[in-house]
């Protein structure tokens, strides 16, 4: 499977998963995503201890919404308020996705300050919101139909709460 198809089926793509699905060994893979970088063919998004990759059509709001949807956690949390659209209060948040409140609390603010997620406060409490429903529906339909039913690993929780 060439290294673009792979990208496109499945944006926000990290490297390891690209190798495993393209069978390439680093040191191509690398060079190959290098060069597709550099003449503008993919779009690399860096973060502290890893890369993602998308088209160049995918947005930055878009590409944060992708990120989220892609990992367990944040995964839960979108699918809990995807299917309460009057907004869920932290408690709620935390009953429904069965994690510590550590750890909704983590991610909660991550997807807040990636603009996912917005809070309002109702009654002295904070109500949470998806800020852009229609764009993580049509995300979802576009690229992963049963992303919001597959099941999420609990090991990113521990590597990234480090």
């Amino acid at each position: 499977m060439q290294i673009m198809e792979v990208i496109t089926k499945n944006p926000g793509i990290k490297f390891r998963e690209i190798m495993r699905a393209t069978g390439l060994k680093n040191g191509v893979l690398s060079h190959h995503l290098g060069k597709m970088e550099r003449s503008g063919t993919v779009q690399a998004v860096r973060e502290p201890r890893q890369t993602r990759f998308y088209p160049l059509e995918i947005s930055e709001s878009e590409s944060k919404i992708i990120k989220s949807l892609r990992r367990g956690t944040p995964r839960k949390i979108l699918r809990s308020l995807m299917l309460n659209k009057e907004g869920l209060e932290f408690g709620e948040i935390v009953n429904e996705s069965s994690k510590s409140p550590s750890t909704v609390s983590l991610y909660l603010s991550r997807m807040v300050d990636d603009g996912v997620v917005q809070v309002a406060l109702e009654n002295r409490k904070k109500r949470y919101f998806i800020s852009e429903r229609a764009s993580v529906d049509r995300l979802i339909e576009d690229y992963h139909p049963g992303m919001l039913d597959a099941p999420a690993g609990g090991i990113e929780d521990i590597i990234n709460v480090l």
